[in-house]
C-alpha cells in the first residue's frame, strides 16, 4: 500500500493519500465496494509454499484436489468449507514448508504428507509395445496418464515432476515416500504471512491458532494497518481479548475429536468478511460442520457480552450467534459503545475504504484543489452516502453535513462528515396494558 492512509491528529502527513477519522457524537465513485473477501494462513498437507494464493468459491469444488491435495468433500477441508459458506474469495497462505515425497520415477510437486499417497503405475501400451502408459494416482484417483517411449517425453502434471535419469519399467504401483509437513510454524513464519498479505485488500483476516503470542501478533498487525496505514478490515482470533473494534474474539470451542478447539475461527472469519454493510450477524445460524460447545448459562452469556466475546448459543435445535460484537469494551467520548457493534464498524470501514479509493483513483494528482474540484469531490461523497442510506446502512443523512474545504496547504483537502449508522434490532422491550 504505497499511498498514505489511516487516522490523523493534525494536518502534517507527508505521504499523499486519504486520512480519515471516525469519532462518536457526544450523547444528551461513489459506488460501494463489494464485501466477501477473507485472508487466512493455514497449515496444510499439500500446496504452494511461502506465497499468497487466491481461491474463489466457483473454483473451490472443481479444483480443490489440485489446490489442497484433497477432494472438496474430504474431512481435511472442513474448515475451508466453513470459511466459504459466506465469502466468494479467499487469500490463503501455507505456513509450513514440508519435505517432498518421491519414488524411483518422480518427485512430488509440493512438500507434505499428502505426497505419500501418490503412486506411479507403468504398463506396456496395448497398441504399441515399444511405449509405456505412465499413470499418476493420488490414492485411488487417477491424476494423469501419458503414453511415452522414454522418460524425457513425460510432461510434469499438477502433482509430480519426473526424474529424467530414471528408466521406464513396468510396475504395478510404486508408492511415493518421505513426504512430511515440516516443523510447526513459528512466529517468524506467521510474520512472513502478514508481511505478504499487507498489500492485499480483504474484509476479514483469520488467525487459526490458539497460541496467545501469535494472536497478539495479529492484533498488533490489525491495529497498525487500521490506524496507521488505513486498511480497514477486522481480524478474527480465538479467545484473545484485545479491547479494540478491529478484533473479533471467538469464545466457543469445538468438540469434534481430533479437531483444534479454535476451528470456529474459519466460519466466523467468513461470516465477518461476507456480511453485507446493511446487515448484522446477530442471531445468524451456524450452518457449518463442527460441533460447537454451547454449554453456557444465561449469566455466562451476559458476562461474555460484557467482556467483548463473540459467542454462540443454543436456540432450540440450532446454534446461533448471540450478538455481532467485537472486543472493544473500554468506551470513551470518541469511541462509545456503538463502536463495539460489528455492523457499525462495517459501515465505517465501508466509508473509509470507498472514499479512500475514490480520492486516490479519481482526485489525487488529477483534479485541481479549487472550488470546482472540491464541489466535485463533495458530490461524489454525498452520492456514496445516499447509496448507503438507500441500503438502510445509515439513516437521516443530510448532505449539508458533508463539508469539503481546503486544508492548511494548497494540496490539502479537509472533509467534515456526519452519519448515523443503522443497526439491526436485538432487544425488544414491550409493555402490554390489560384493561
Amino acid at each position: 500500500m504505497a499511498l498514505g492512509g489511516g487516522t490523523f491528529t493534525s494536518q502534517n502527513k507527508v505521504l499523499p493519500g486519504a486520512y480519515i477519522n471516525f469519532i462518536s457524537v457526544a450523547r444528551a465513485s461513489s459506488s460501494l465496494s463489494e464485501r466477501g473477501i477473507a485472508a487466512l494462513p493455514l497449515v496444510m498437507d499439500w500446496g504452494v509454499e511461502g506465497e499468497i494464493f487466491t481461491v474463489r468459491a466457483e473454483d473451490l469444488e472443481r479444483h480443490s484436489l489440485r489446490i489442497f491435495g484433497y477432494s472438496f468433500n474430504h474431512e481435511k477441508l472442513k474448515g475451508i468449507r466453513d470459511l466459504f459458506r459466506n465469502i466468494h474469495t479467499a487469500y490463503l497462505y501455507r505456513l509450513n514448508s514440508g519435505t517432498k515425497a518421491a519414488n524411483t520415477f518422480a518427485t512430488a510437486l509440493y512438500g507434505g504428507t499428502r505426497g505419500n499417497d501418490l503412486k506411479t503405475v507403468i504398463t506396456v501400451n496395448i497398441d504399441d509395445p515399444d511405449k509405456f502408459d505412465v499413470t499418476t494416482l493420488l490414492g485411488t484417483t487417477v491424476i494423469d496418464v501419458q503414453t511415452v517411449a522414454t522418460m524425457d517425453e513425460l510432461v510434469p502434471n499438477d502433482f509430480v515432476t519426473w526424474k529424467s535419469d530414471a528408466e521406464l519399467a513396468e510396475t504395478a504401483g510404486t508408492p511415493f515416500t518421505g513426504g512430511s509437513n515440516g516443523a510447526d510454524p513459528t512466529g517468524e513464519v506467521y510474520q512472513g504471512f502478514l508481511d505478504k498479505i499487507e498489500s492485499y485488500h480483504f474484509n476479514a483476516l483469520g488467525c487459526t491458532t490458539n497460541d496467545p503470542v501469535i494472536n497478539a501478533l495479529f492484533v498488533a498487525f490489525t491495529k497498525r494497518m487500521r490506524d496507521n496505514v488505513g486498511a480497514k478490515f477486522q481480524t478474527v482470533v480465538y479467545r484473545s481479548p484485545a479491547d479494540y473494534e478491529g478484533v473479533i474474539s471467538v469464545e466457543n470451542k469445538t468438540l469434534d475429536e481430533g479437531t483444534p478447539e479454535q476451528s470456529l475461527v474459519y466460519w466466523v472469519t467468513g461470516a465477518a468478511a461476507g456480511c453485507a454493510v446493511n446487515q448484522s450477524n446477530t442471531n445468524k445460524r451456524y450452518d457449518g460442520e463442527y460441533t460447537v460447545d454451547v454449554d453456557y448459562t444465561q449469566y455466562g452469556l451476559e458476562d461474555a457480552l460484557r467482556a467483548g466475546k463473540f459467542i454462540f448459543h443454543k436456540v432450540g435445535d440450532e446454534v446461533r450467534v448471540l450478538e455481532d460484537i467485537n472486543t472493544l469494551t473500554t468506551f470513551t467520548e470518541e469511541k462509545n459503545s456503538d463502536f463495539s457493534s460489528n455492523q457499525t464498524i462495517r459501515v465505517l470501514d465501508q466509508i473509509a475504504n470507498d472514499i479512500a479509493v475514490l480520492f486516490n483513483d479519481k482526485y489525487l494528482g488529477k483534479i485541481p484543489n479549487n472550488d470546482s474540484g472540491r464541489v466535485s469531490f463533495w458530490n461524489d461523497v454525498v452520492t456514496h452516502h445516499r447509496e448507503l442510506e438507500t441500503l438502510q446502512a445509515i439513516e437521516d443523512f443530510n448532505a449539508d453535513d458533508v463539508i469539503v474545504a481546503q486544508g492548511e496547504g494548497k494540496k490539502s483537502v479537509v472533509v467534515s462528515d456526519k452519519i448515523t449508522v443503522v443497526n439491526a434490532m436485538s432487544h425488544l422491550y414491550m409493555t402490554v396494558t390489560v384493561a
